[in-house]
This record gives C-alpha cells, sequence and structure tokens, in this order.
C-alpha cells in the first residue's frame, strides 16, 4: 500500500499537483498499517491517515470513522493513536460518520472533555444536534458543547477578517470568463482540482498559473483581477481553479482551498455567489488603476486600495453586509449551517437572538407596496407576500438540478455536508454532457452517481435521456423557485436561481437557498410577430433594443449591462407554449441574469403539466428512480392542477429598468455575431458570411425547430461545403422524429445526427475544425468554446436550415422566401409539441 501510495504521488508531484485523496480501499489498508506500522513510517501514515481521507459522508471517511470509534472503546488499538487522539482526530472531519462516536464518547469520562471540545467546534451535526441537547440534560459534557454552540464559540474561535490585507496584482484585462477558468474540453478532470487548476487560463492568459505560483514562492499572497470576472456558466471548478491557486489549504480536507481575494471592476452574480461560498472574499470596484504585478494594501474598514506610495487607486463597499461573516466561517454556507446550530442551541437553553452575527440590512416594504412576479414567487417560497430587491431570505428549493460535468463536484459537496437524504422535494441528476463521446472517467461516473443521487431520493436520468433543462421544466411545479448547477437552468415556469456545484449540494440537501434578492428588469413585447420572425429572433431583441436604449454596450471594459446580476422578467407573450417560453427565459443566462421568469396563461401552463404528469407515470413504469419522489411530484402537479391560478405581478411593481419591444418592427432575423451573445445584429448586416458548420440543437431547441428545418431542407441537395450537425434535446423529440420519417431528410441532406443531449454546445464533446465560421442554434458563442479559433453565429433554426442550403448566411428576402414557401403552410403541425398525455404508450 505504501509503494503504491508513493509511486502514485510521485507521479502526481512531477505534474506540480498533490496525490488524490485515499479510496475506501486504501483507507482501509491503512488502518491496519496503522494498528502495526511499519518501522521508521510513523509520520508518514499518520500524515496520510489525518490530511489525505476526504472528510464527511465520503466512503473513505466512513472507513476512517469506524476504525476511530473502535480506538475510542477499545475494539481496536494503535500504537499510533490512544483514545484521545482519536477523539481529536474525529472532531477534524468536519461531520457525518464522525457524529455519533463523538456524541457516544460524551458519557466516557476519559474522554468526555475532549469530545466535548471537538463537537464545540463542528456545525454539520444536523439531526444530532436534537441528541446532544437531549443529552445535556443529564451530562455535563454535552452541556458544555450545547453551550458552545449557543455562543457561537465555532465561530468566534476564528480570526475576523483582517483590517488590512496586502496582495500582489495578477490581473487580465477585458472579460474572463468560466470557460477561461475552467475549459469545457477539460470538464473530465474537474472533480479532480488540483489536475483541473492546471488547465485555468491556458489560451485566455498562458503561463498565468506559473505566475502566480512564483509570486507565492516569494511570500505574495495575489489577488485575482479583472475588469468583467466569471461571466458565463455556473461552474464552481472556475472559482476551485481561481483558489487553487490563490487561496489556503483546508486541514483536513485534502486537495481543495479556500480564502483569496478576486476583484473585479463586474464580478457575474453566479460567480460572485459561489466565490463567497467557496470563503473567498470577492470585492467589486473600479479596476482601471490596478496594474498586473502592483503591490496593493486592501483597507477593509475604510473601503479603500492604497498603492505602495499610499496612493488611493480605489474604493469600495464589502457588499452584501454578510461577507465579512462568510469569510470569517470559511464561506458562506458554513455561516448558515452554523448560525443554524447556533440558534437552535439558544432555543434550547431559552436564550434570545445572539448579536454575534452581522444582521442582514432588509429593506421594509411601504404602505400598499407593489411587487413583480419574481418578488411574489420568491415571497411565497420564504412564506411572506414578495421579496424587495436587496432583500437577504433563504426561499425553499422545490426543485433542483445536477448536470454531469458539474455532478461529481456536487456529489463531493453533498458528502462533505455529510447529507444521506435530500430534503428538497426533487433533486434531479442528468448526463446530457458525457452521454456521446464518453471518456474513462464519465464511464465512471455514469455508472456510479446514479445510485448516489436515487440512495438520497434523488432522480437521476439514463445517458442518452437527453438535456437536463427540457428534462427537469417537465418536473416542475408553477410559482415555485429552485436551482441547478447549471447556467441555463431557468424555469419557464416559477423561477430558478442557478449556482455553482456547493450551493447546489447545499440546497439539494438542505431544502432551502441563501437568496440576495436581486432587483429586476421588466422587459415587455408588444404586437404580433411577421412571418418568418421567430422566438429566437425575441430572445436576439432583447440585447439588441437594450444596446438602442444605453442599456448594454459590447465592449467589456467599462462594461454597461442592465442586466447583470439582475432578474430578468418578461411579459406580453402569455400563450406561447412552455416549450416556447423556455427560449425567452433560457437566454436570460446570456444577458448575465440572476435568474428570468415569464408570465403565462393558465392554459399553457396547465397543457403542459397534464402532458408532464403522464410522462412521470411513464418513468415509474420504466423503473426510474426514486420512485416515491417522482409520485411525490405528480401528486403535487395534480393539487395544483385543481385550482390553477399562476402569480401575477402587481400594476404598481418597480423595476430597475423597462424595456419595450414592439414585435411588429422586427422584419428580419437577428443574430448573435462572433464571438460574444451580446453583439447582436441584423441578418442584413452579416449576409453572405460563408459558413462551414451549421448546428441544430442545444436547450434552445424543441420539437418543431427541427420539423421545421426538415421542411425548408425537403428537396434540397446536399451541400458538401457544409457539415450539418443535428442533436434534438430529449430521447422523446428524438424518438418521434424518427417516427415521423423526418429523419430520412436529415439523411439526405448529410445531417450528422447526435445522441440527445448537449452535443457541441459546452464544446466538450464533439468540436469544429478549428478556425470554422459556425452558425448554432446552442446557447453561447465564446472563444474557443465549440471549436479553437471557431467565429460562432447564434441564431433560430429555421435561419439555420438555409444557411445549410445556401453555405453562406443568406440575405433577409432569400431566408424569408424559403420560410414562406416551405414552413408558413404547414405551421400548425410543424409547431405541435409533445402532449404525452395524448400520445399512445404514455397513457391517458
Amino acid at each position: 500500500m505504501i509503494d503504491a501510495y508513493l509511486k502514485h504521488e510521485e507521479e502526481r508531484n512531477a505534474q506540480g499537483i498533490p496525490a488524490l485523496p485515499l479510496s475506501p480501499e486504501q483507507t482501509e489498508g491503512l488502518c491496519e498499517l496503522l494498528q502495526n506500522p511499519p518501522a521508521g513510517k510513523d509520520d508518514f501514515l499518520m500524515n496520510l491517515f489525518t490530511e489525505r481521507v476526504s472528510p464527511g459522508v465520503d466512503p473513505a471517511a466512513e472507513v476512517k470513522a469506524a476504525f476511530l470509534a473502535d480506538i475510542t472503546t477499545g475494539a481496536k488499538s494503535s500504537p499510533l493513536i490512544n483514545k484521545v487522539k482519536a477523539v481529536q482526530i474525529l472532531g477534524t472531519m468536519i461531520g457525518g460518520y464522525n457524529v455519533q462516536p463523538l456524541i457516544a464518547a460524551l458519557s466516557d469520562a476519559e474522554l468526555a472533555d475532549e469530545a466535548a471540545t471537538a463537537l464545540s467546534s463542528m456545525t454539520y451535526v444536523y439531526d444530532a444536534a436534537q441528541d446532544v441537547i437531549a443529552l445535556s440534560k443529564s451530562n455535563a459534557a454535552a452541556k458544555k458543547v450545547v453551550e458552545s454552540w449557543a455562543n457561537a464559540e465555532w465561530f468566534t474561535n476564528k480570526p475576523e477578517l483582517a483590517e488590512t490585507i496586502k496582495v500582489k496584482v495578477f490581473k487580465v484585462e477585458g472579460e474572463i470568463n468560466t470557460d477561461d477558468f475552467s475549459p469545457a474540453g477539460d470538464a473530465w478532470s474537474r472533480p479532480d482540482i488540483p489536475l483541473h487548476a492546471l488547465a485555468m487560463g491556458k489560451t485566455r492568459f498562458p503561463g498565468g498559473i506559473e505566475e502566480i505560483a512564483k509570486w507565492r514562492a516569494e511570500g505574495h499572497q495575489v489577488a485575482f483581477v479583472g475588469d468583467v470576472v466569471g461571466t458565463g456558466s455556473s461552474r464552481k471548478s472556475a472559482c476551485n481553479s481561481v483558489l487553487w491557486c490563490i487561496g489556503d489549504d483546508i486541514p483536513a480536507v485534502p486537495n481543495k482551498r479556500r480564502g483569496g481575494v478576486i476583484i473585479g471592476g463586474v464580478i457575474a452574480p453566479i460567480f460572485f455567489n459561489t466565490a463567497q461560498d467557496s470563503g473567498a472574499l470577492p470585492l467589486r470596484m473600479d479596476v482601471t488603476q490596478l496594474n498586473m504585478g502592483d503591490v496593493i494594501t486592501i483597507n477593509t474598514a475604510k473601503g479603500e486600495v492604497t498603492n505602495e506610495a499610499g496612493e488611493v487607486v480605489s474604493t469600495f463597499e464589502i457588499k452584501p453586509d454578510t461577507v465579512a461573516d462568510e469569510y470569517r466561517a470559511g464561506g458562506r454556507i458554513p455561516l448558515i449551517i452554523g448560525r443554524s446550530l447556533t440558534t437552535e442551541a439558544r432555543e434550547a437553553l431559552g436564550m434570545g437572538e445572539t448579536d454575534v452575527f452581522t444582521p442582514a440590512d432588509n429593506p421594509t416594504p411601504k404602505a400598499g407596496q407593489g411587487y413583480s412576479q419574481a418578488q411574489k414567487i420568491v415571497g411565497r417560497a420564504c412564506g411572506v407576500e414578495g421579496i424587495l430587491p436587496g432583500t437577504a431570505c433563504e426561499p425553499l428549493m422545490t426543485t433542483v438540478g445536477s448536470q454531469d460535468t458539474t455532478g461529481p463536484m456536487t456529489a463531493d459537496e453533498i458528502k462533505e455536508l455529510a447529507c444521506l437524504r435530500f430534503k428538497s422535494p426533487m433533486v434531479m441528476q442528468s448526463f446530457c454532457h458525457t452521454a456521446a463521446y464518453p471518456k474513462p472517467a464519465d464511464v465512471k461516473m455514469h455508472n456510479n452517481l446514479p445510485k448516489f443521487i436515487s440512495d438520497r431520493a434523488g432522480v437521476p436520468l439514463r445517458p442518452g435521456d437527453g438535456v437536463i433543462h427540457s428534462w427537469l421544466n417537465r418536473l416542475l411545479v408553477p410559482d415555485t423557485v429552485g436551482t441547478g448547477g447549471d447556467s441555463h437552468t431557468r424555469f419557464p415556469i416559477g423561477i430558478s436561481f442557478p449556482a455553482g456545484s456547493g450551493l447546489i449540494a447545499f440546497a439539494g440537501a438542505l431544502g432551502f437557498m441563501p437568496l440576495d434578492m436581486p432587483e429586476s428588469v421588466l422587459v415587455r413585447f408588444k404586437g404580433e410577430f411577421n412571418e418568418g420572425i421567430t422566438l429566437r429572433d425575441a430572445v436576439n431583441a432583447i440585447p439588441y433594443y437594450a444596446i438602442k436604449q444605453g442599456l448594454l454596450t459590447v465592449p467589456k471594459k467599462n462594461k454597461v449591462n442592465i442586466f447583470n446580476g439582475r432578474i430578468l422578467e418578461m411579459e406580453g407573450l402569455p400563450n406561447l407554449s412552455v416549450e416556447q417560453a423556455f427560449e425567452l427565459t433560457d437566454a436570460a443566462a446570456e444577458r448575465s441574469a440572476a435568474a428570468g421568469c415569464i408570465q403565462l396563461s393558465e392554459d399553457s401552463v396547465c397543457t403542459y403539466l397534464r402532458s408532464n404528469v403522464a410522462l412521470m407515470k411513464k418513468m415509474i413504469e420504466e423503473g426510474y428512480q426514486d420512485a416515491e419522489t417522482l409520485q411525490g411530484r405528480i401528486d403535487a402537479v395534480n393539487e395544483w392542477l385543481k385550482d390553477p391560478k399562476l402569480i401575477r405581478a402587481d400594476e404598481n411593481a418597480e423595476y430597475a429598468a423597462v424595456i419595450e419591444i414592439d414585435l411588429a418592427e422586427i422584419t428580419e432575423p437577428i443574430l448573435a455575431c462572433p464571438n460574444d451573445p451580446d453583439d447582436v445584429k441584423l441578418l442584413s448586416d452579416v449576409q453572405g458570411t460563408p459558413i462551414q458548420d451549421v448546428f441544430l440543437g442545444s436547450c434552445m431547441t424543441n420539437i418543431g425547430h427541427f420539423r421545421a428545418a426538415a421542411e425548408i431542407w425537403r428537396g434540397e441537395k446536399f451541400n458538401p461545403s457544409v457539415r450539418t450537425w443535428v442533436c434534438p434535446p430529449t430521447r422523446m423529440d428524438q424518438q418521434q422524429l424518427k417516427d415521423e420519417a423526418v429523419y430520412s431528410v436529415f439523411s439526405a441532406m448529410g445531417a450528422r445526427p447526435e445522441i440527445a443531449g448537449c452535443s457541441l454546445c459546452m464544446g466538450n464533446q464533439a468540436r469544429v475544425p478549428d478556425g470554422v465560421n459556425m452558425f448554432s442554434t446552442s446557447t453561447r458563442n465564446f472563444d474557443d468554446r465549440i471549436g479553437n479559433g471557431a467565429q460562432v453565429y447564434l441564431g433560430s433554426a429555421e435561419l439555420g436550415a438555409v444557411t445549410t442550403n445556401l453555405g453562406k448566411l443568406p440575405t433577409p428576402a432569400e431566408y424569408l422566401a424559403a420560410y414562406k414557401e416551405k414552413v408558413a403552410p404547414k405551421k400548425e403541425e410543424i409547431y405541435k409539441y409533445l402532449q404525452f398525455d395524448e400520445m399512445e404508450g404514455y397513457g391517458k
């Protein structure tokens, strides 16, 4: 065991990273060795045991905790670990399998004091807190624990946020997105934080991690600085990589770091929240006078940044007010769990509310306060009428989604949180990003992660089922709140606040999520669509009109973006189907909005929900787990259908901005141009651009788009100058298109069919050749995302189909002629959506 570990450690050290944490099998071998240690290996074995086993409810932690428990009872012995030492080591394991042995030790006179000290510093005890409280009535050591929790000593024993922090600036100009921090092509390595961090910045700031390492070796604390930081996906892997380079090791938690200062002129909201959760210090400020290599002093009390000459080069406010407490506690999640434990202990002791923590400075509703749709939905999830912007709240999470490139990290966080059963009523896991071309790590995940989720009463999908969002939307209850570990988890009914994998784990495990309620921007549509103008054009009209009003700018330096960190609310299209509405809420991610919601009619929502009930019944019939969870969701949806009333905004609701879009004014398609989803232009501005690749797929598509494309292609000849990719979002869409013989049209056009899922969208599986011009229906067109150097235009499937025919972006006249001839006469049958309750095989 030692020889094998040392060989592995040597291989990893050659890459500049530490060895992997011990597996359960390695931990079992280590426990055997500790009972009869080889000569001269004492320190080595103890370091492995104390520092290289993951904590919480990791399987290796279960082995470690059981061994230590046996030592405390005398069932086993080690010359290196006596009973007291065993209790001390149990106290470093955060929570989970170590808790019950520590509670048992409270009743052992020899170990009680040490057990009390260990439990006093722990907060991930959950229901076991009641066991300690009950024991405290007759046990002095247990009473000491409860009093310590009540006094928040787990918090006050940690150092406060320093008044001054001296750092060296590592600055990247312009926008840094999560693809730059955590490249999609390296997604397979994300759960292995040190290994994945080696890919950080490899195209955006090559050599950066080496430079940071050099500065740290010289004794500098390094701050990561950028004009715009962390736009794009909700990848905790992005934050993990940054913190691996600039943060500090966590005792007894292998291969993970926290701390570190992140500064941005703009910090994307999901990235900011993930930094909070990870124990970093995110600060928003003007960065124009902060230069690469500068040594600066951050005064957290004054909100000033000074250079080495003592000159003030920037000012800031620490917002929200709780950030300093979060940093002190090791992250927002540990703070929330700890505060809850302190409250529970104080209530048990009959004590009032503590003043140890910084209280949230929440706004007070005025007389006759109006609330927006989003504010009312979140309000209902918090048990109040509405939640005003700036309010720190904790809405219940009715639905939580996890996808496969972040799922293994979420699983690690769930284990660290010591969660053995989800409290959220619906946690779903998809495999849409890795099903098509699985790497060895993906195959292992496909085999192991489903059971991990279903054992906790979650619902794992199967590889090949399709895109997380197209499925998760089918499992929703109207006017409820949820979240997902993918930035495009944007519900078309209710509202979702996507988050990094740590917060997803928290929301699933605890059933609620911390939220600093953002302001809302209202987009009000009016008028009717002109023939040939699609919902994707309405999606791109949002930034187009915002740019015209000066509410959005394309350049990243000193960028204006009215949507950033706010909720994008939409109204004026009540009769859209829910599938259509998702195109609009989905694209809130590209606006860097914290969330999106849309006002629909009860008829549209009821039609969709009846279909979803039939699908969920079919899932149970086909053996999907957890059957009880699925039945619970069926019951919740049926209960809502008994009295279907949707939340609507008050007429006097207030918004940060209101953007009106007259659909009648849109007379030609609007595209997002290379390589920025904000850089939208009319088709006439880019017509004639040669295109080598066309991709029809991603969560932005539904079955109607593929039928429309097939009609545009029907009777046309295969164009060998264009590679066309076709990828329906779910296996149900795929099967229906095959049943309708639509795939024969795809074949005749030489289209490459992809397994239902994400395909090219994320760029972690198939990719287009370097440097091509591409048209895509996918979500984002960041540099190098879909192909190195690819120039990517984003638009509708209908426009993409015409582009395939011509090998170039058409003129508006060419596009509209094709649409009028091929699509318009068959619109009713083309844009008909999957209604499972009316389909054979799903039951009525």
